[in-house]
């Protein structure tokens, strides 16, 4: 090889290994412990508090440190109202968002909006007008709604507008104050009358309100339906809110069957800025299950 060959090829062995080292520093940055993530990922109580105890502002004070920016309660509306306002002054001083809680309109199944009953109806309007004070202590943006089980007695029409009118009511409620009930279709039971995406997209469009749209678990949809991505496009305009959980066994992703590290790629170049909920229980218990669950968010959001 001639010396000037040699040069040239030395130095572009050089700069493609400093190149090389800059990706590897950046990559590194990004990983390290406290920094923030890609998406907006948030978690629960009870999945630090083996480090950071019992208590709930505690735990999410360790969130924070951890580098999560947004918590999710589904059992926000039970708590006294002193804890809840101090949840609340937490998260801002933290500059972190709250995440969906739950109507407390009866269990996932009870109460059926399907069966277009008075009584039914009357109990869902009254967790929707207990949810907005709840959401004004926090600053919740978003709350989850299940409708309820199938009324097979009557024809599936019937009940879809039955439905359909039950969260006219309810996004009444929610439309003066900005807050956005998110319909969550669900893999429990058979029963349950709201399951898949494109259902649920229909009704969102029919009850044509900002206060209506959807809120996509990827855990649940891989079961009722699978093809995730492709069907979170065609319903986009309706989904206001992700959560996920890795299938088989709803733990956290790297656990199960689902790619979320091209998932969450393509909520990033979708330009999704929202709240990713981290609706799943962990594969290992103790501090060690910790562990595994940070380094589990960091591998998928590193893409």
């Amino acid at each position: 090889m001639k010396r000037a060959d040699f040069i040239k090829s030395g130095a572009a062995f050089i700069g493609s290994t400093a190149i090389l080292g800059n990706e590897i520093m950046a990559a590194t940055k990004q990983n390290k412990e406290g920094a923030t993530f890609q998406l907006d990922y948030a978690p629960h109580q009870g999945m630090f508090s083996a480090t950071a105890g019992k208590n709930f502002v505690d735990e999410i004070k360790y969130m924070h440190e951890l580098g999560f920016r947004s918590i999710e309660d589904n059992g926000l509306p039970t708590r006294p109202v002193e804890e809840q306002v101090k949840v609340g002054e937490t998260l801002a001083k933290l500059g972190m968002r709250m995440g969906v809680f739950v109507v407390p309109k009866g269990g996932n199944g009870a109460n059926t909006l399907a069966a277009g009953k008075q009584e039914h109806i009357d109990i869902f309007l009254n967790g929707c007008k207990q949810s907005v004070e709840v959401a004004k202590r926090v600053n919740a943006k978003w709350v989850t709604v299940v409708p309820g089980d199938y009324q097979r007695n009557l024809p599936i029409g019937v009940q879809t507008a039955n439905v359909i009118e039950g969260l006219k009511r309810g996004a009444e409620i929610f439309e003066p104050h900005g807050i956005t009930m998110v319909l969550e279709p669900l893999s429990d039971t058979p029963d349950l009358f709201l399951r898949y995406t494109d259902q649920t997209y229909e009704i969102c469009k029919a009850v044509g309100s900002p206060s209506c749209k959807i809120l996509y678990d990827a855990y649940h949809q891989q079961k009722n339906e699978g093809n995730l991505i492709n069907l979170m496009n065609m319903c986009w305009s309706e989904i206001a809110y992700i959560q996920v959980g890795d299938n088989p066994g709803r733990k956290e992703p790297t656990t199960g069957e689902i790619n979320y590290k091209n998932v969450f790629k393509w909520l990033k170049e979708k330009g999704y800025t929202g709240i990713v909920g981290m609706e799943h229980g962990m594969s290992k218990s103790g501090v060690e299950g910790e562990k595994a669950l940070v380094n589990a968010y960091r591998e998928v959001d590193n893409f």
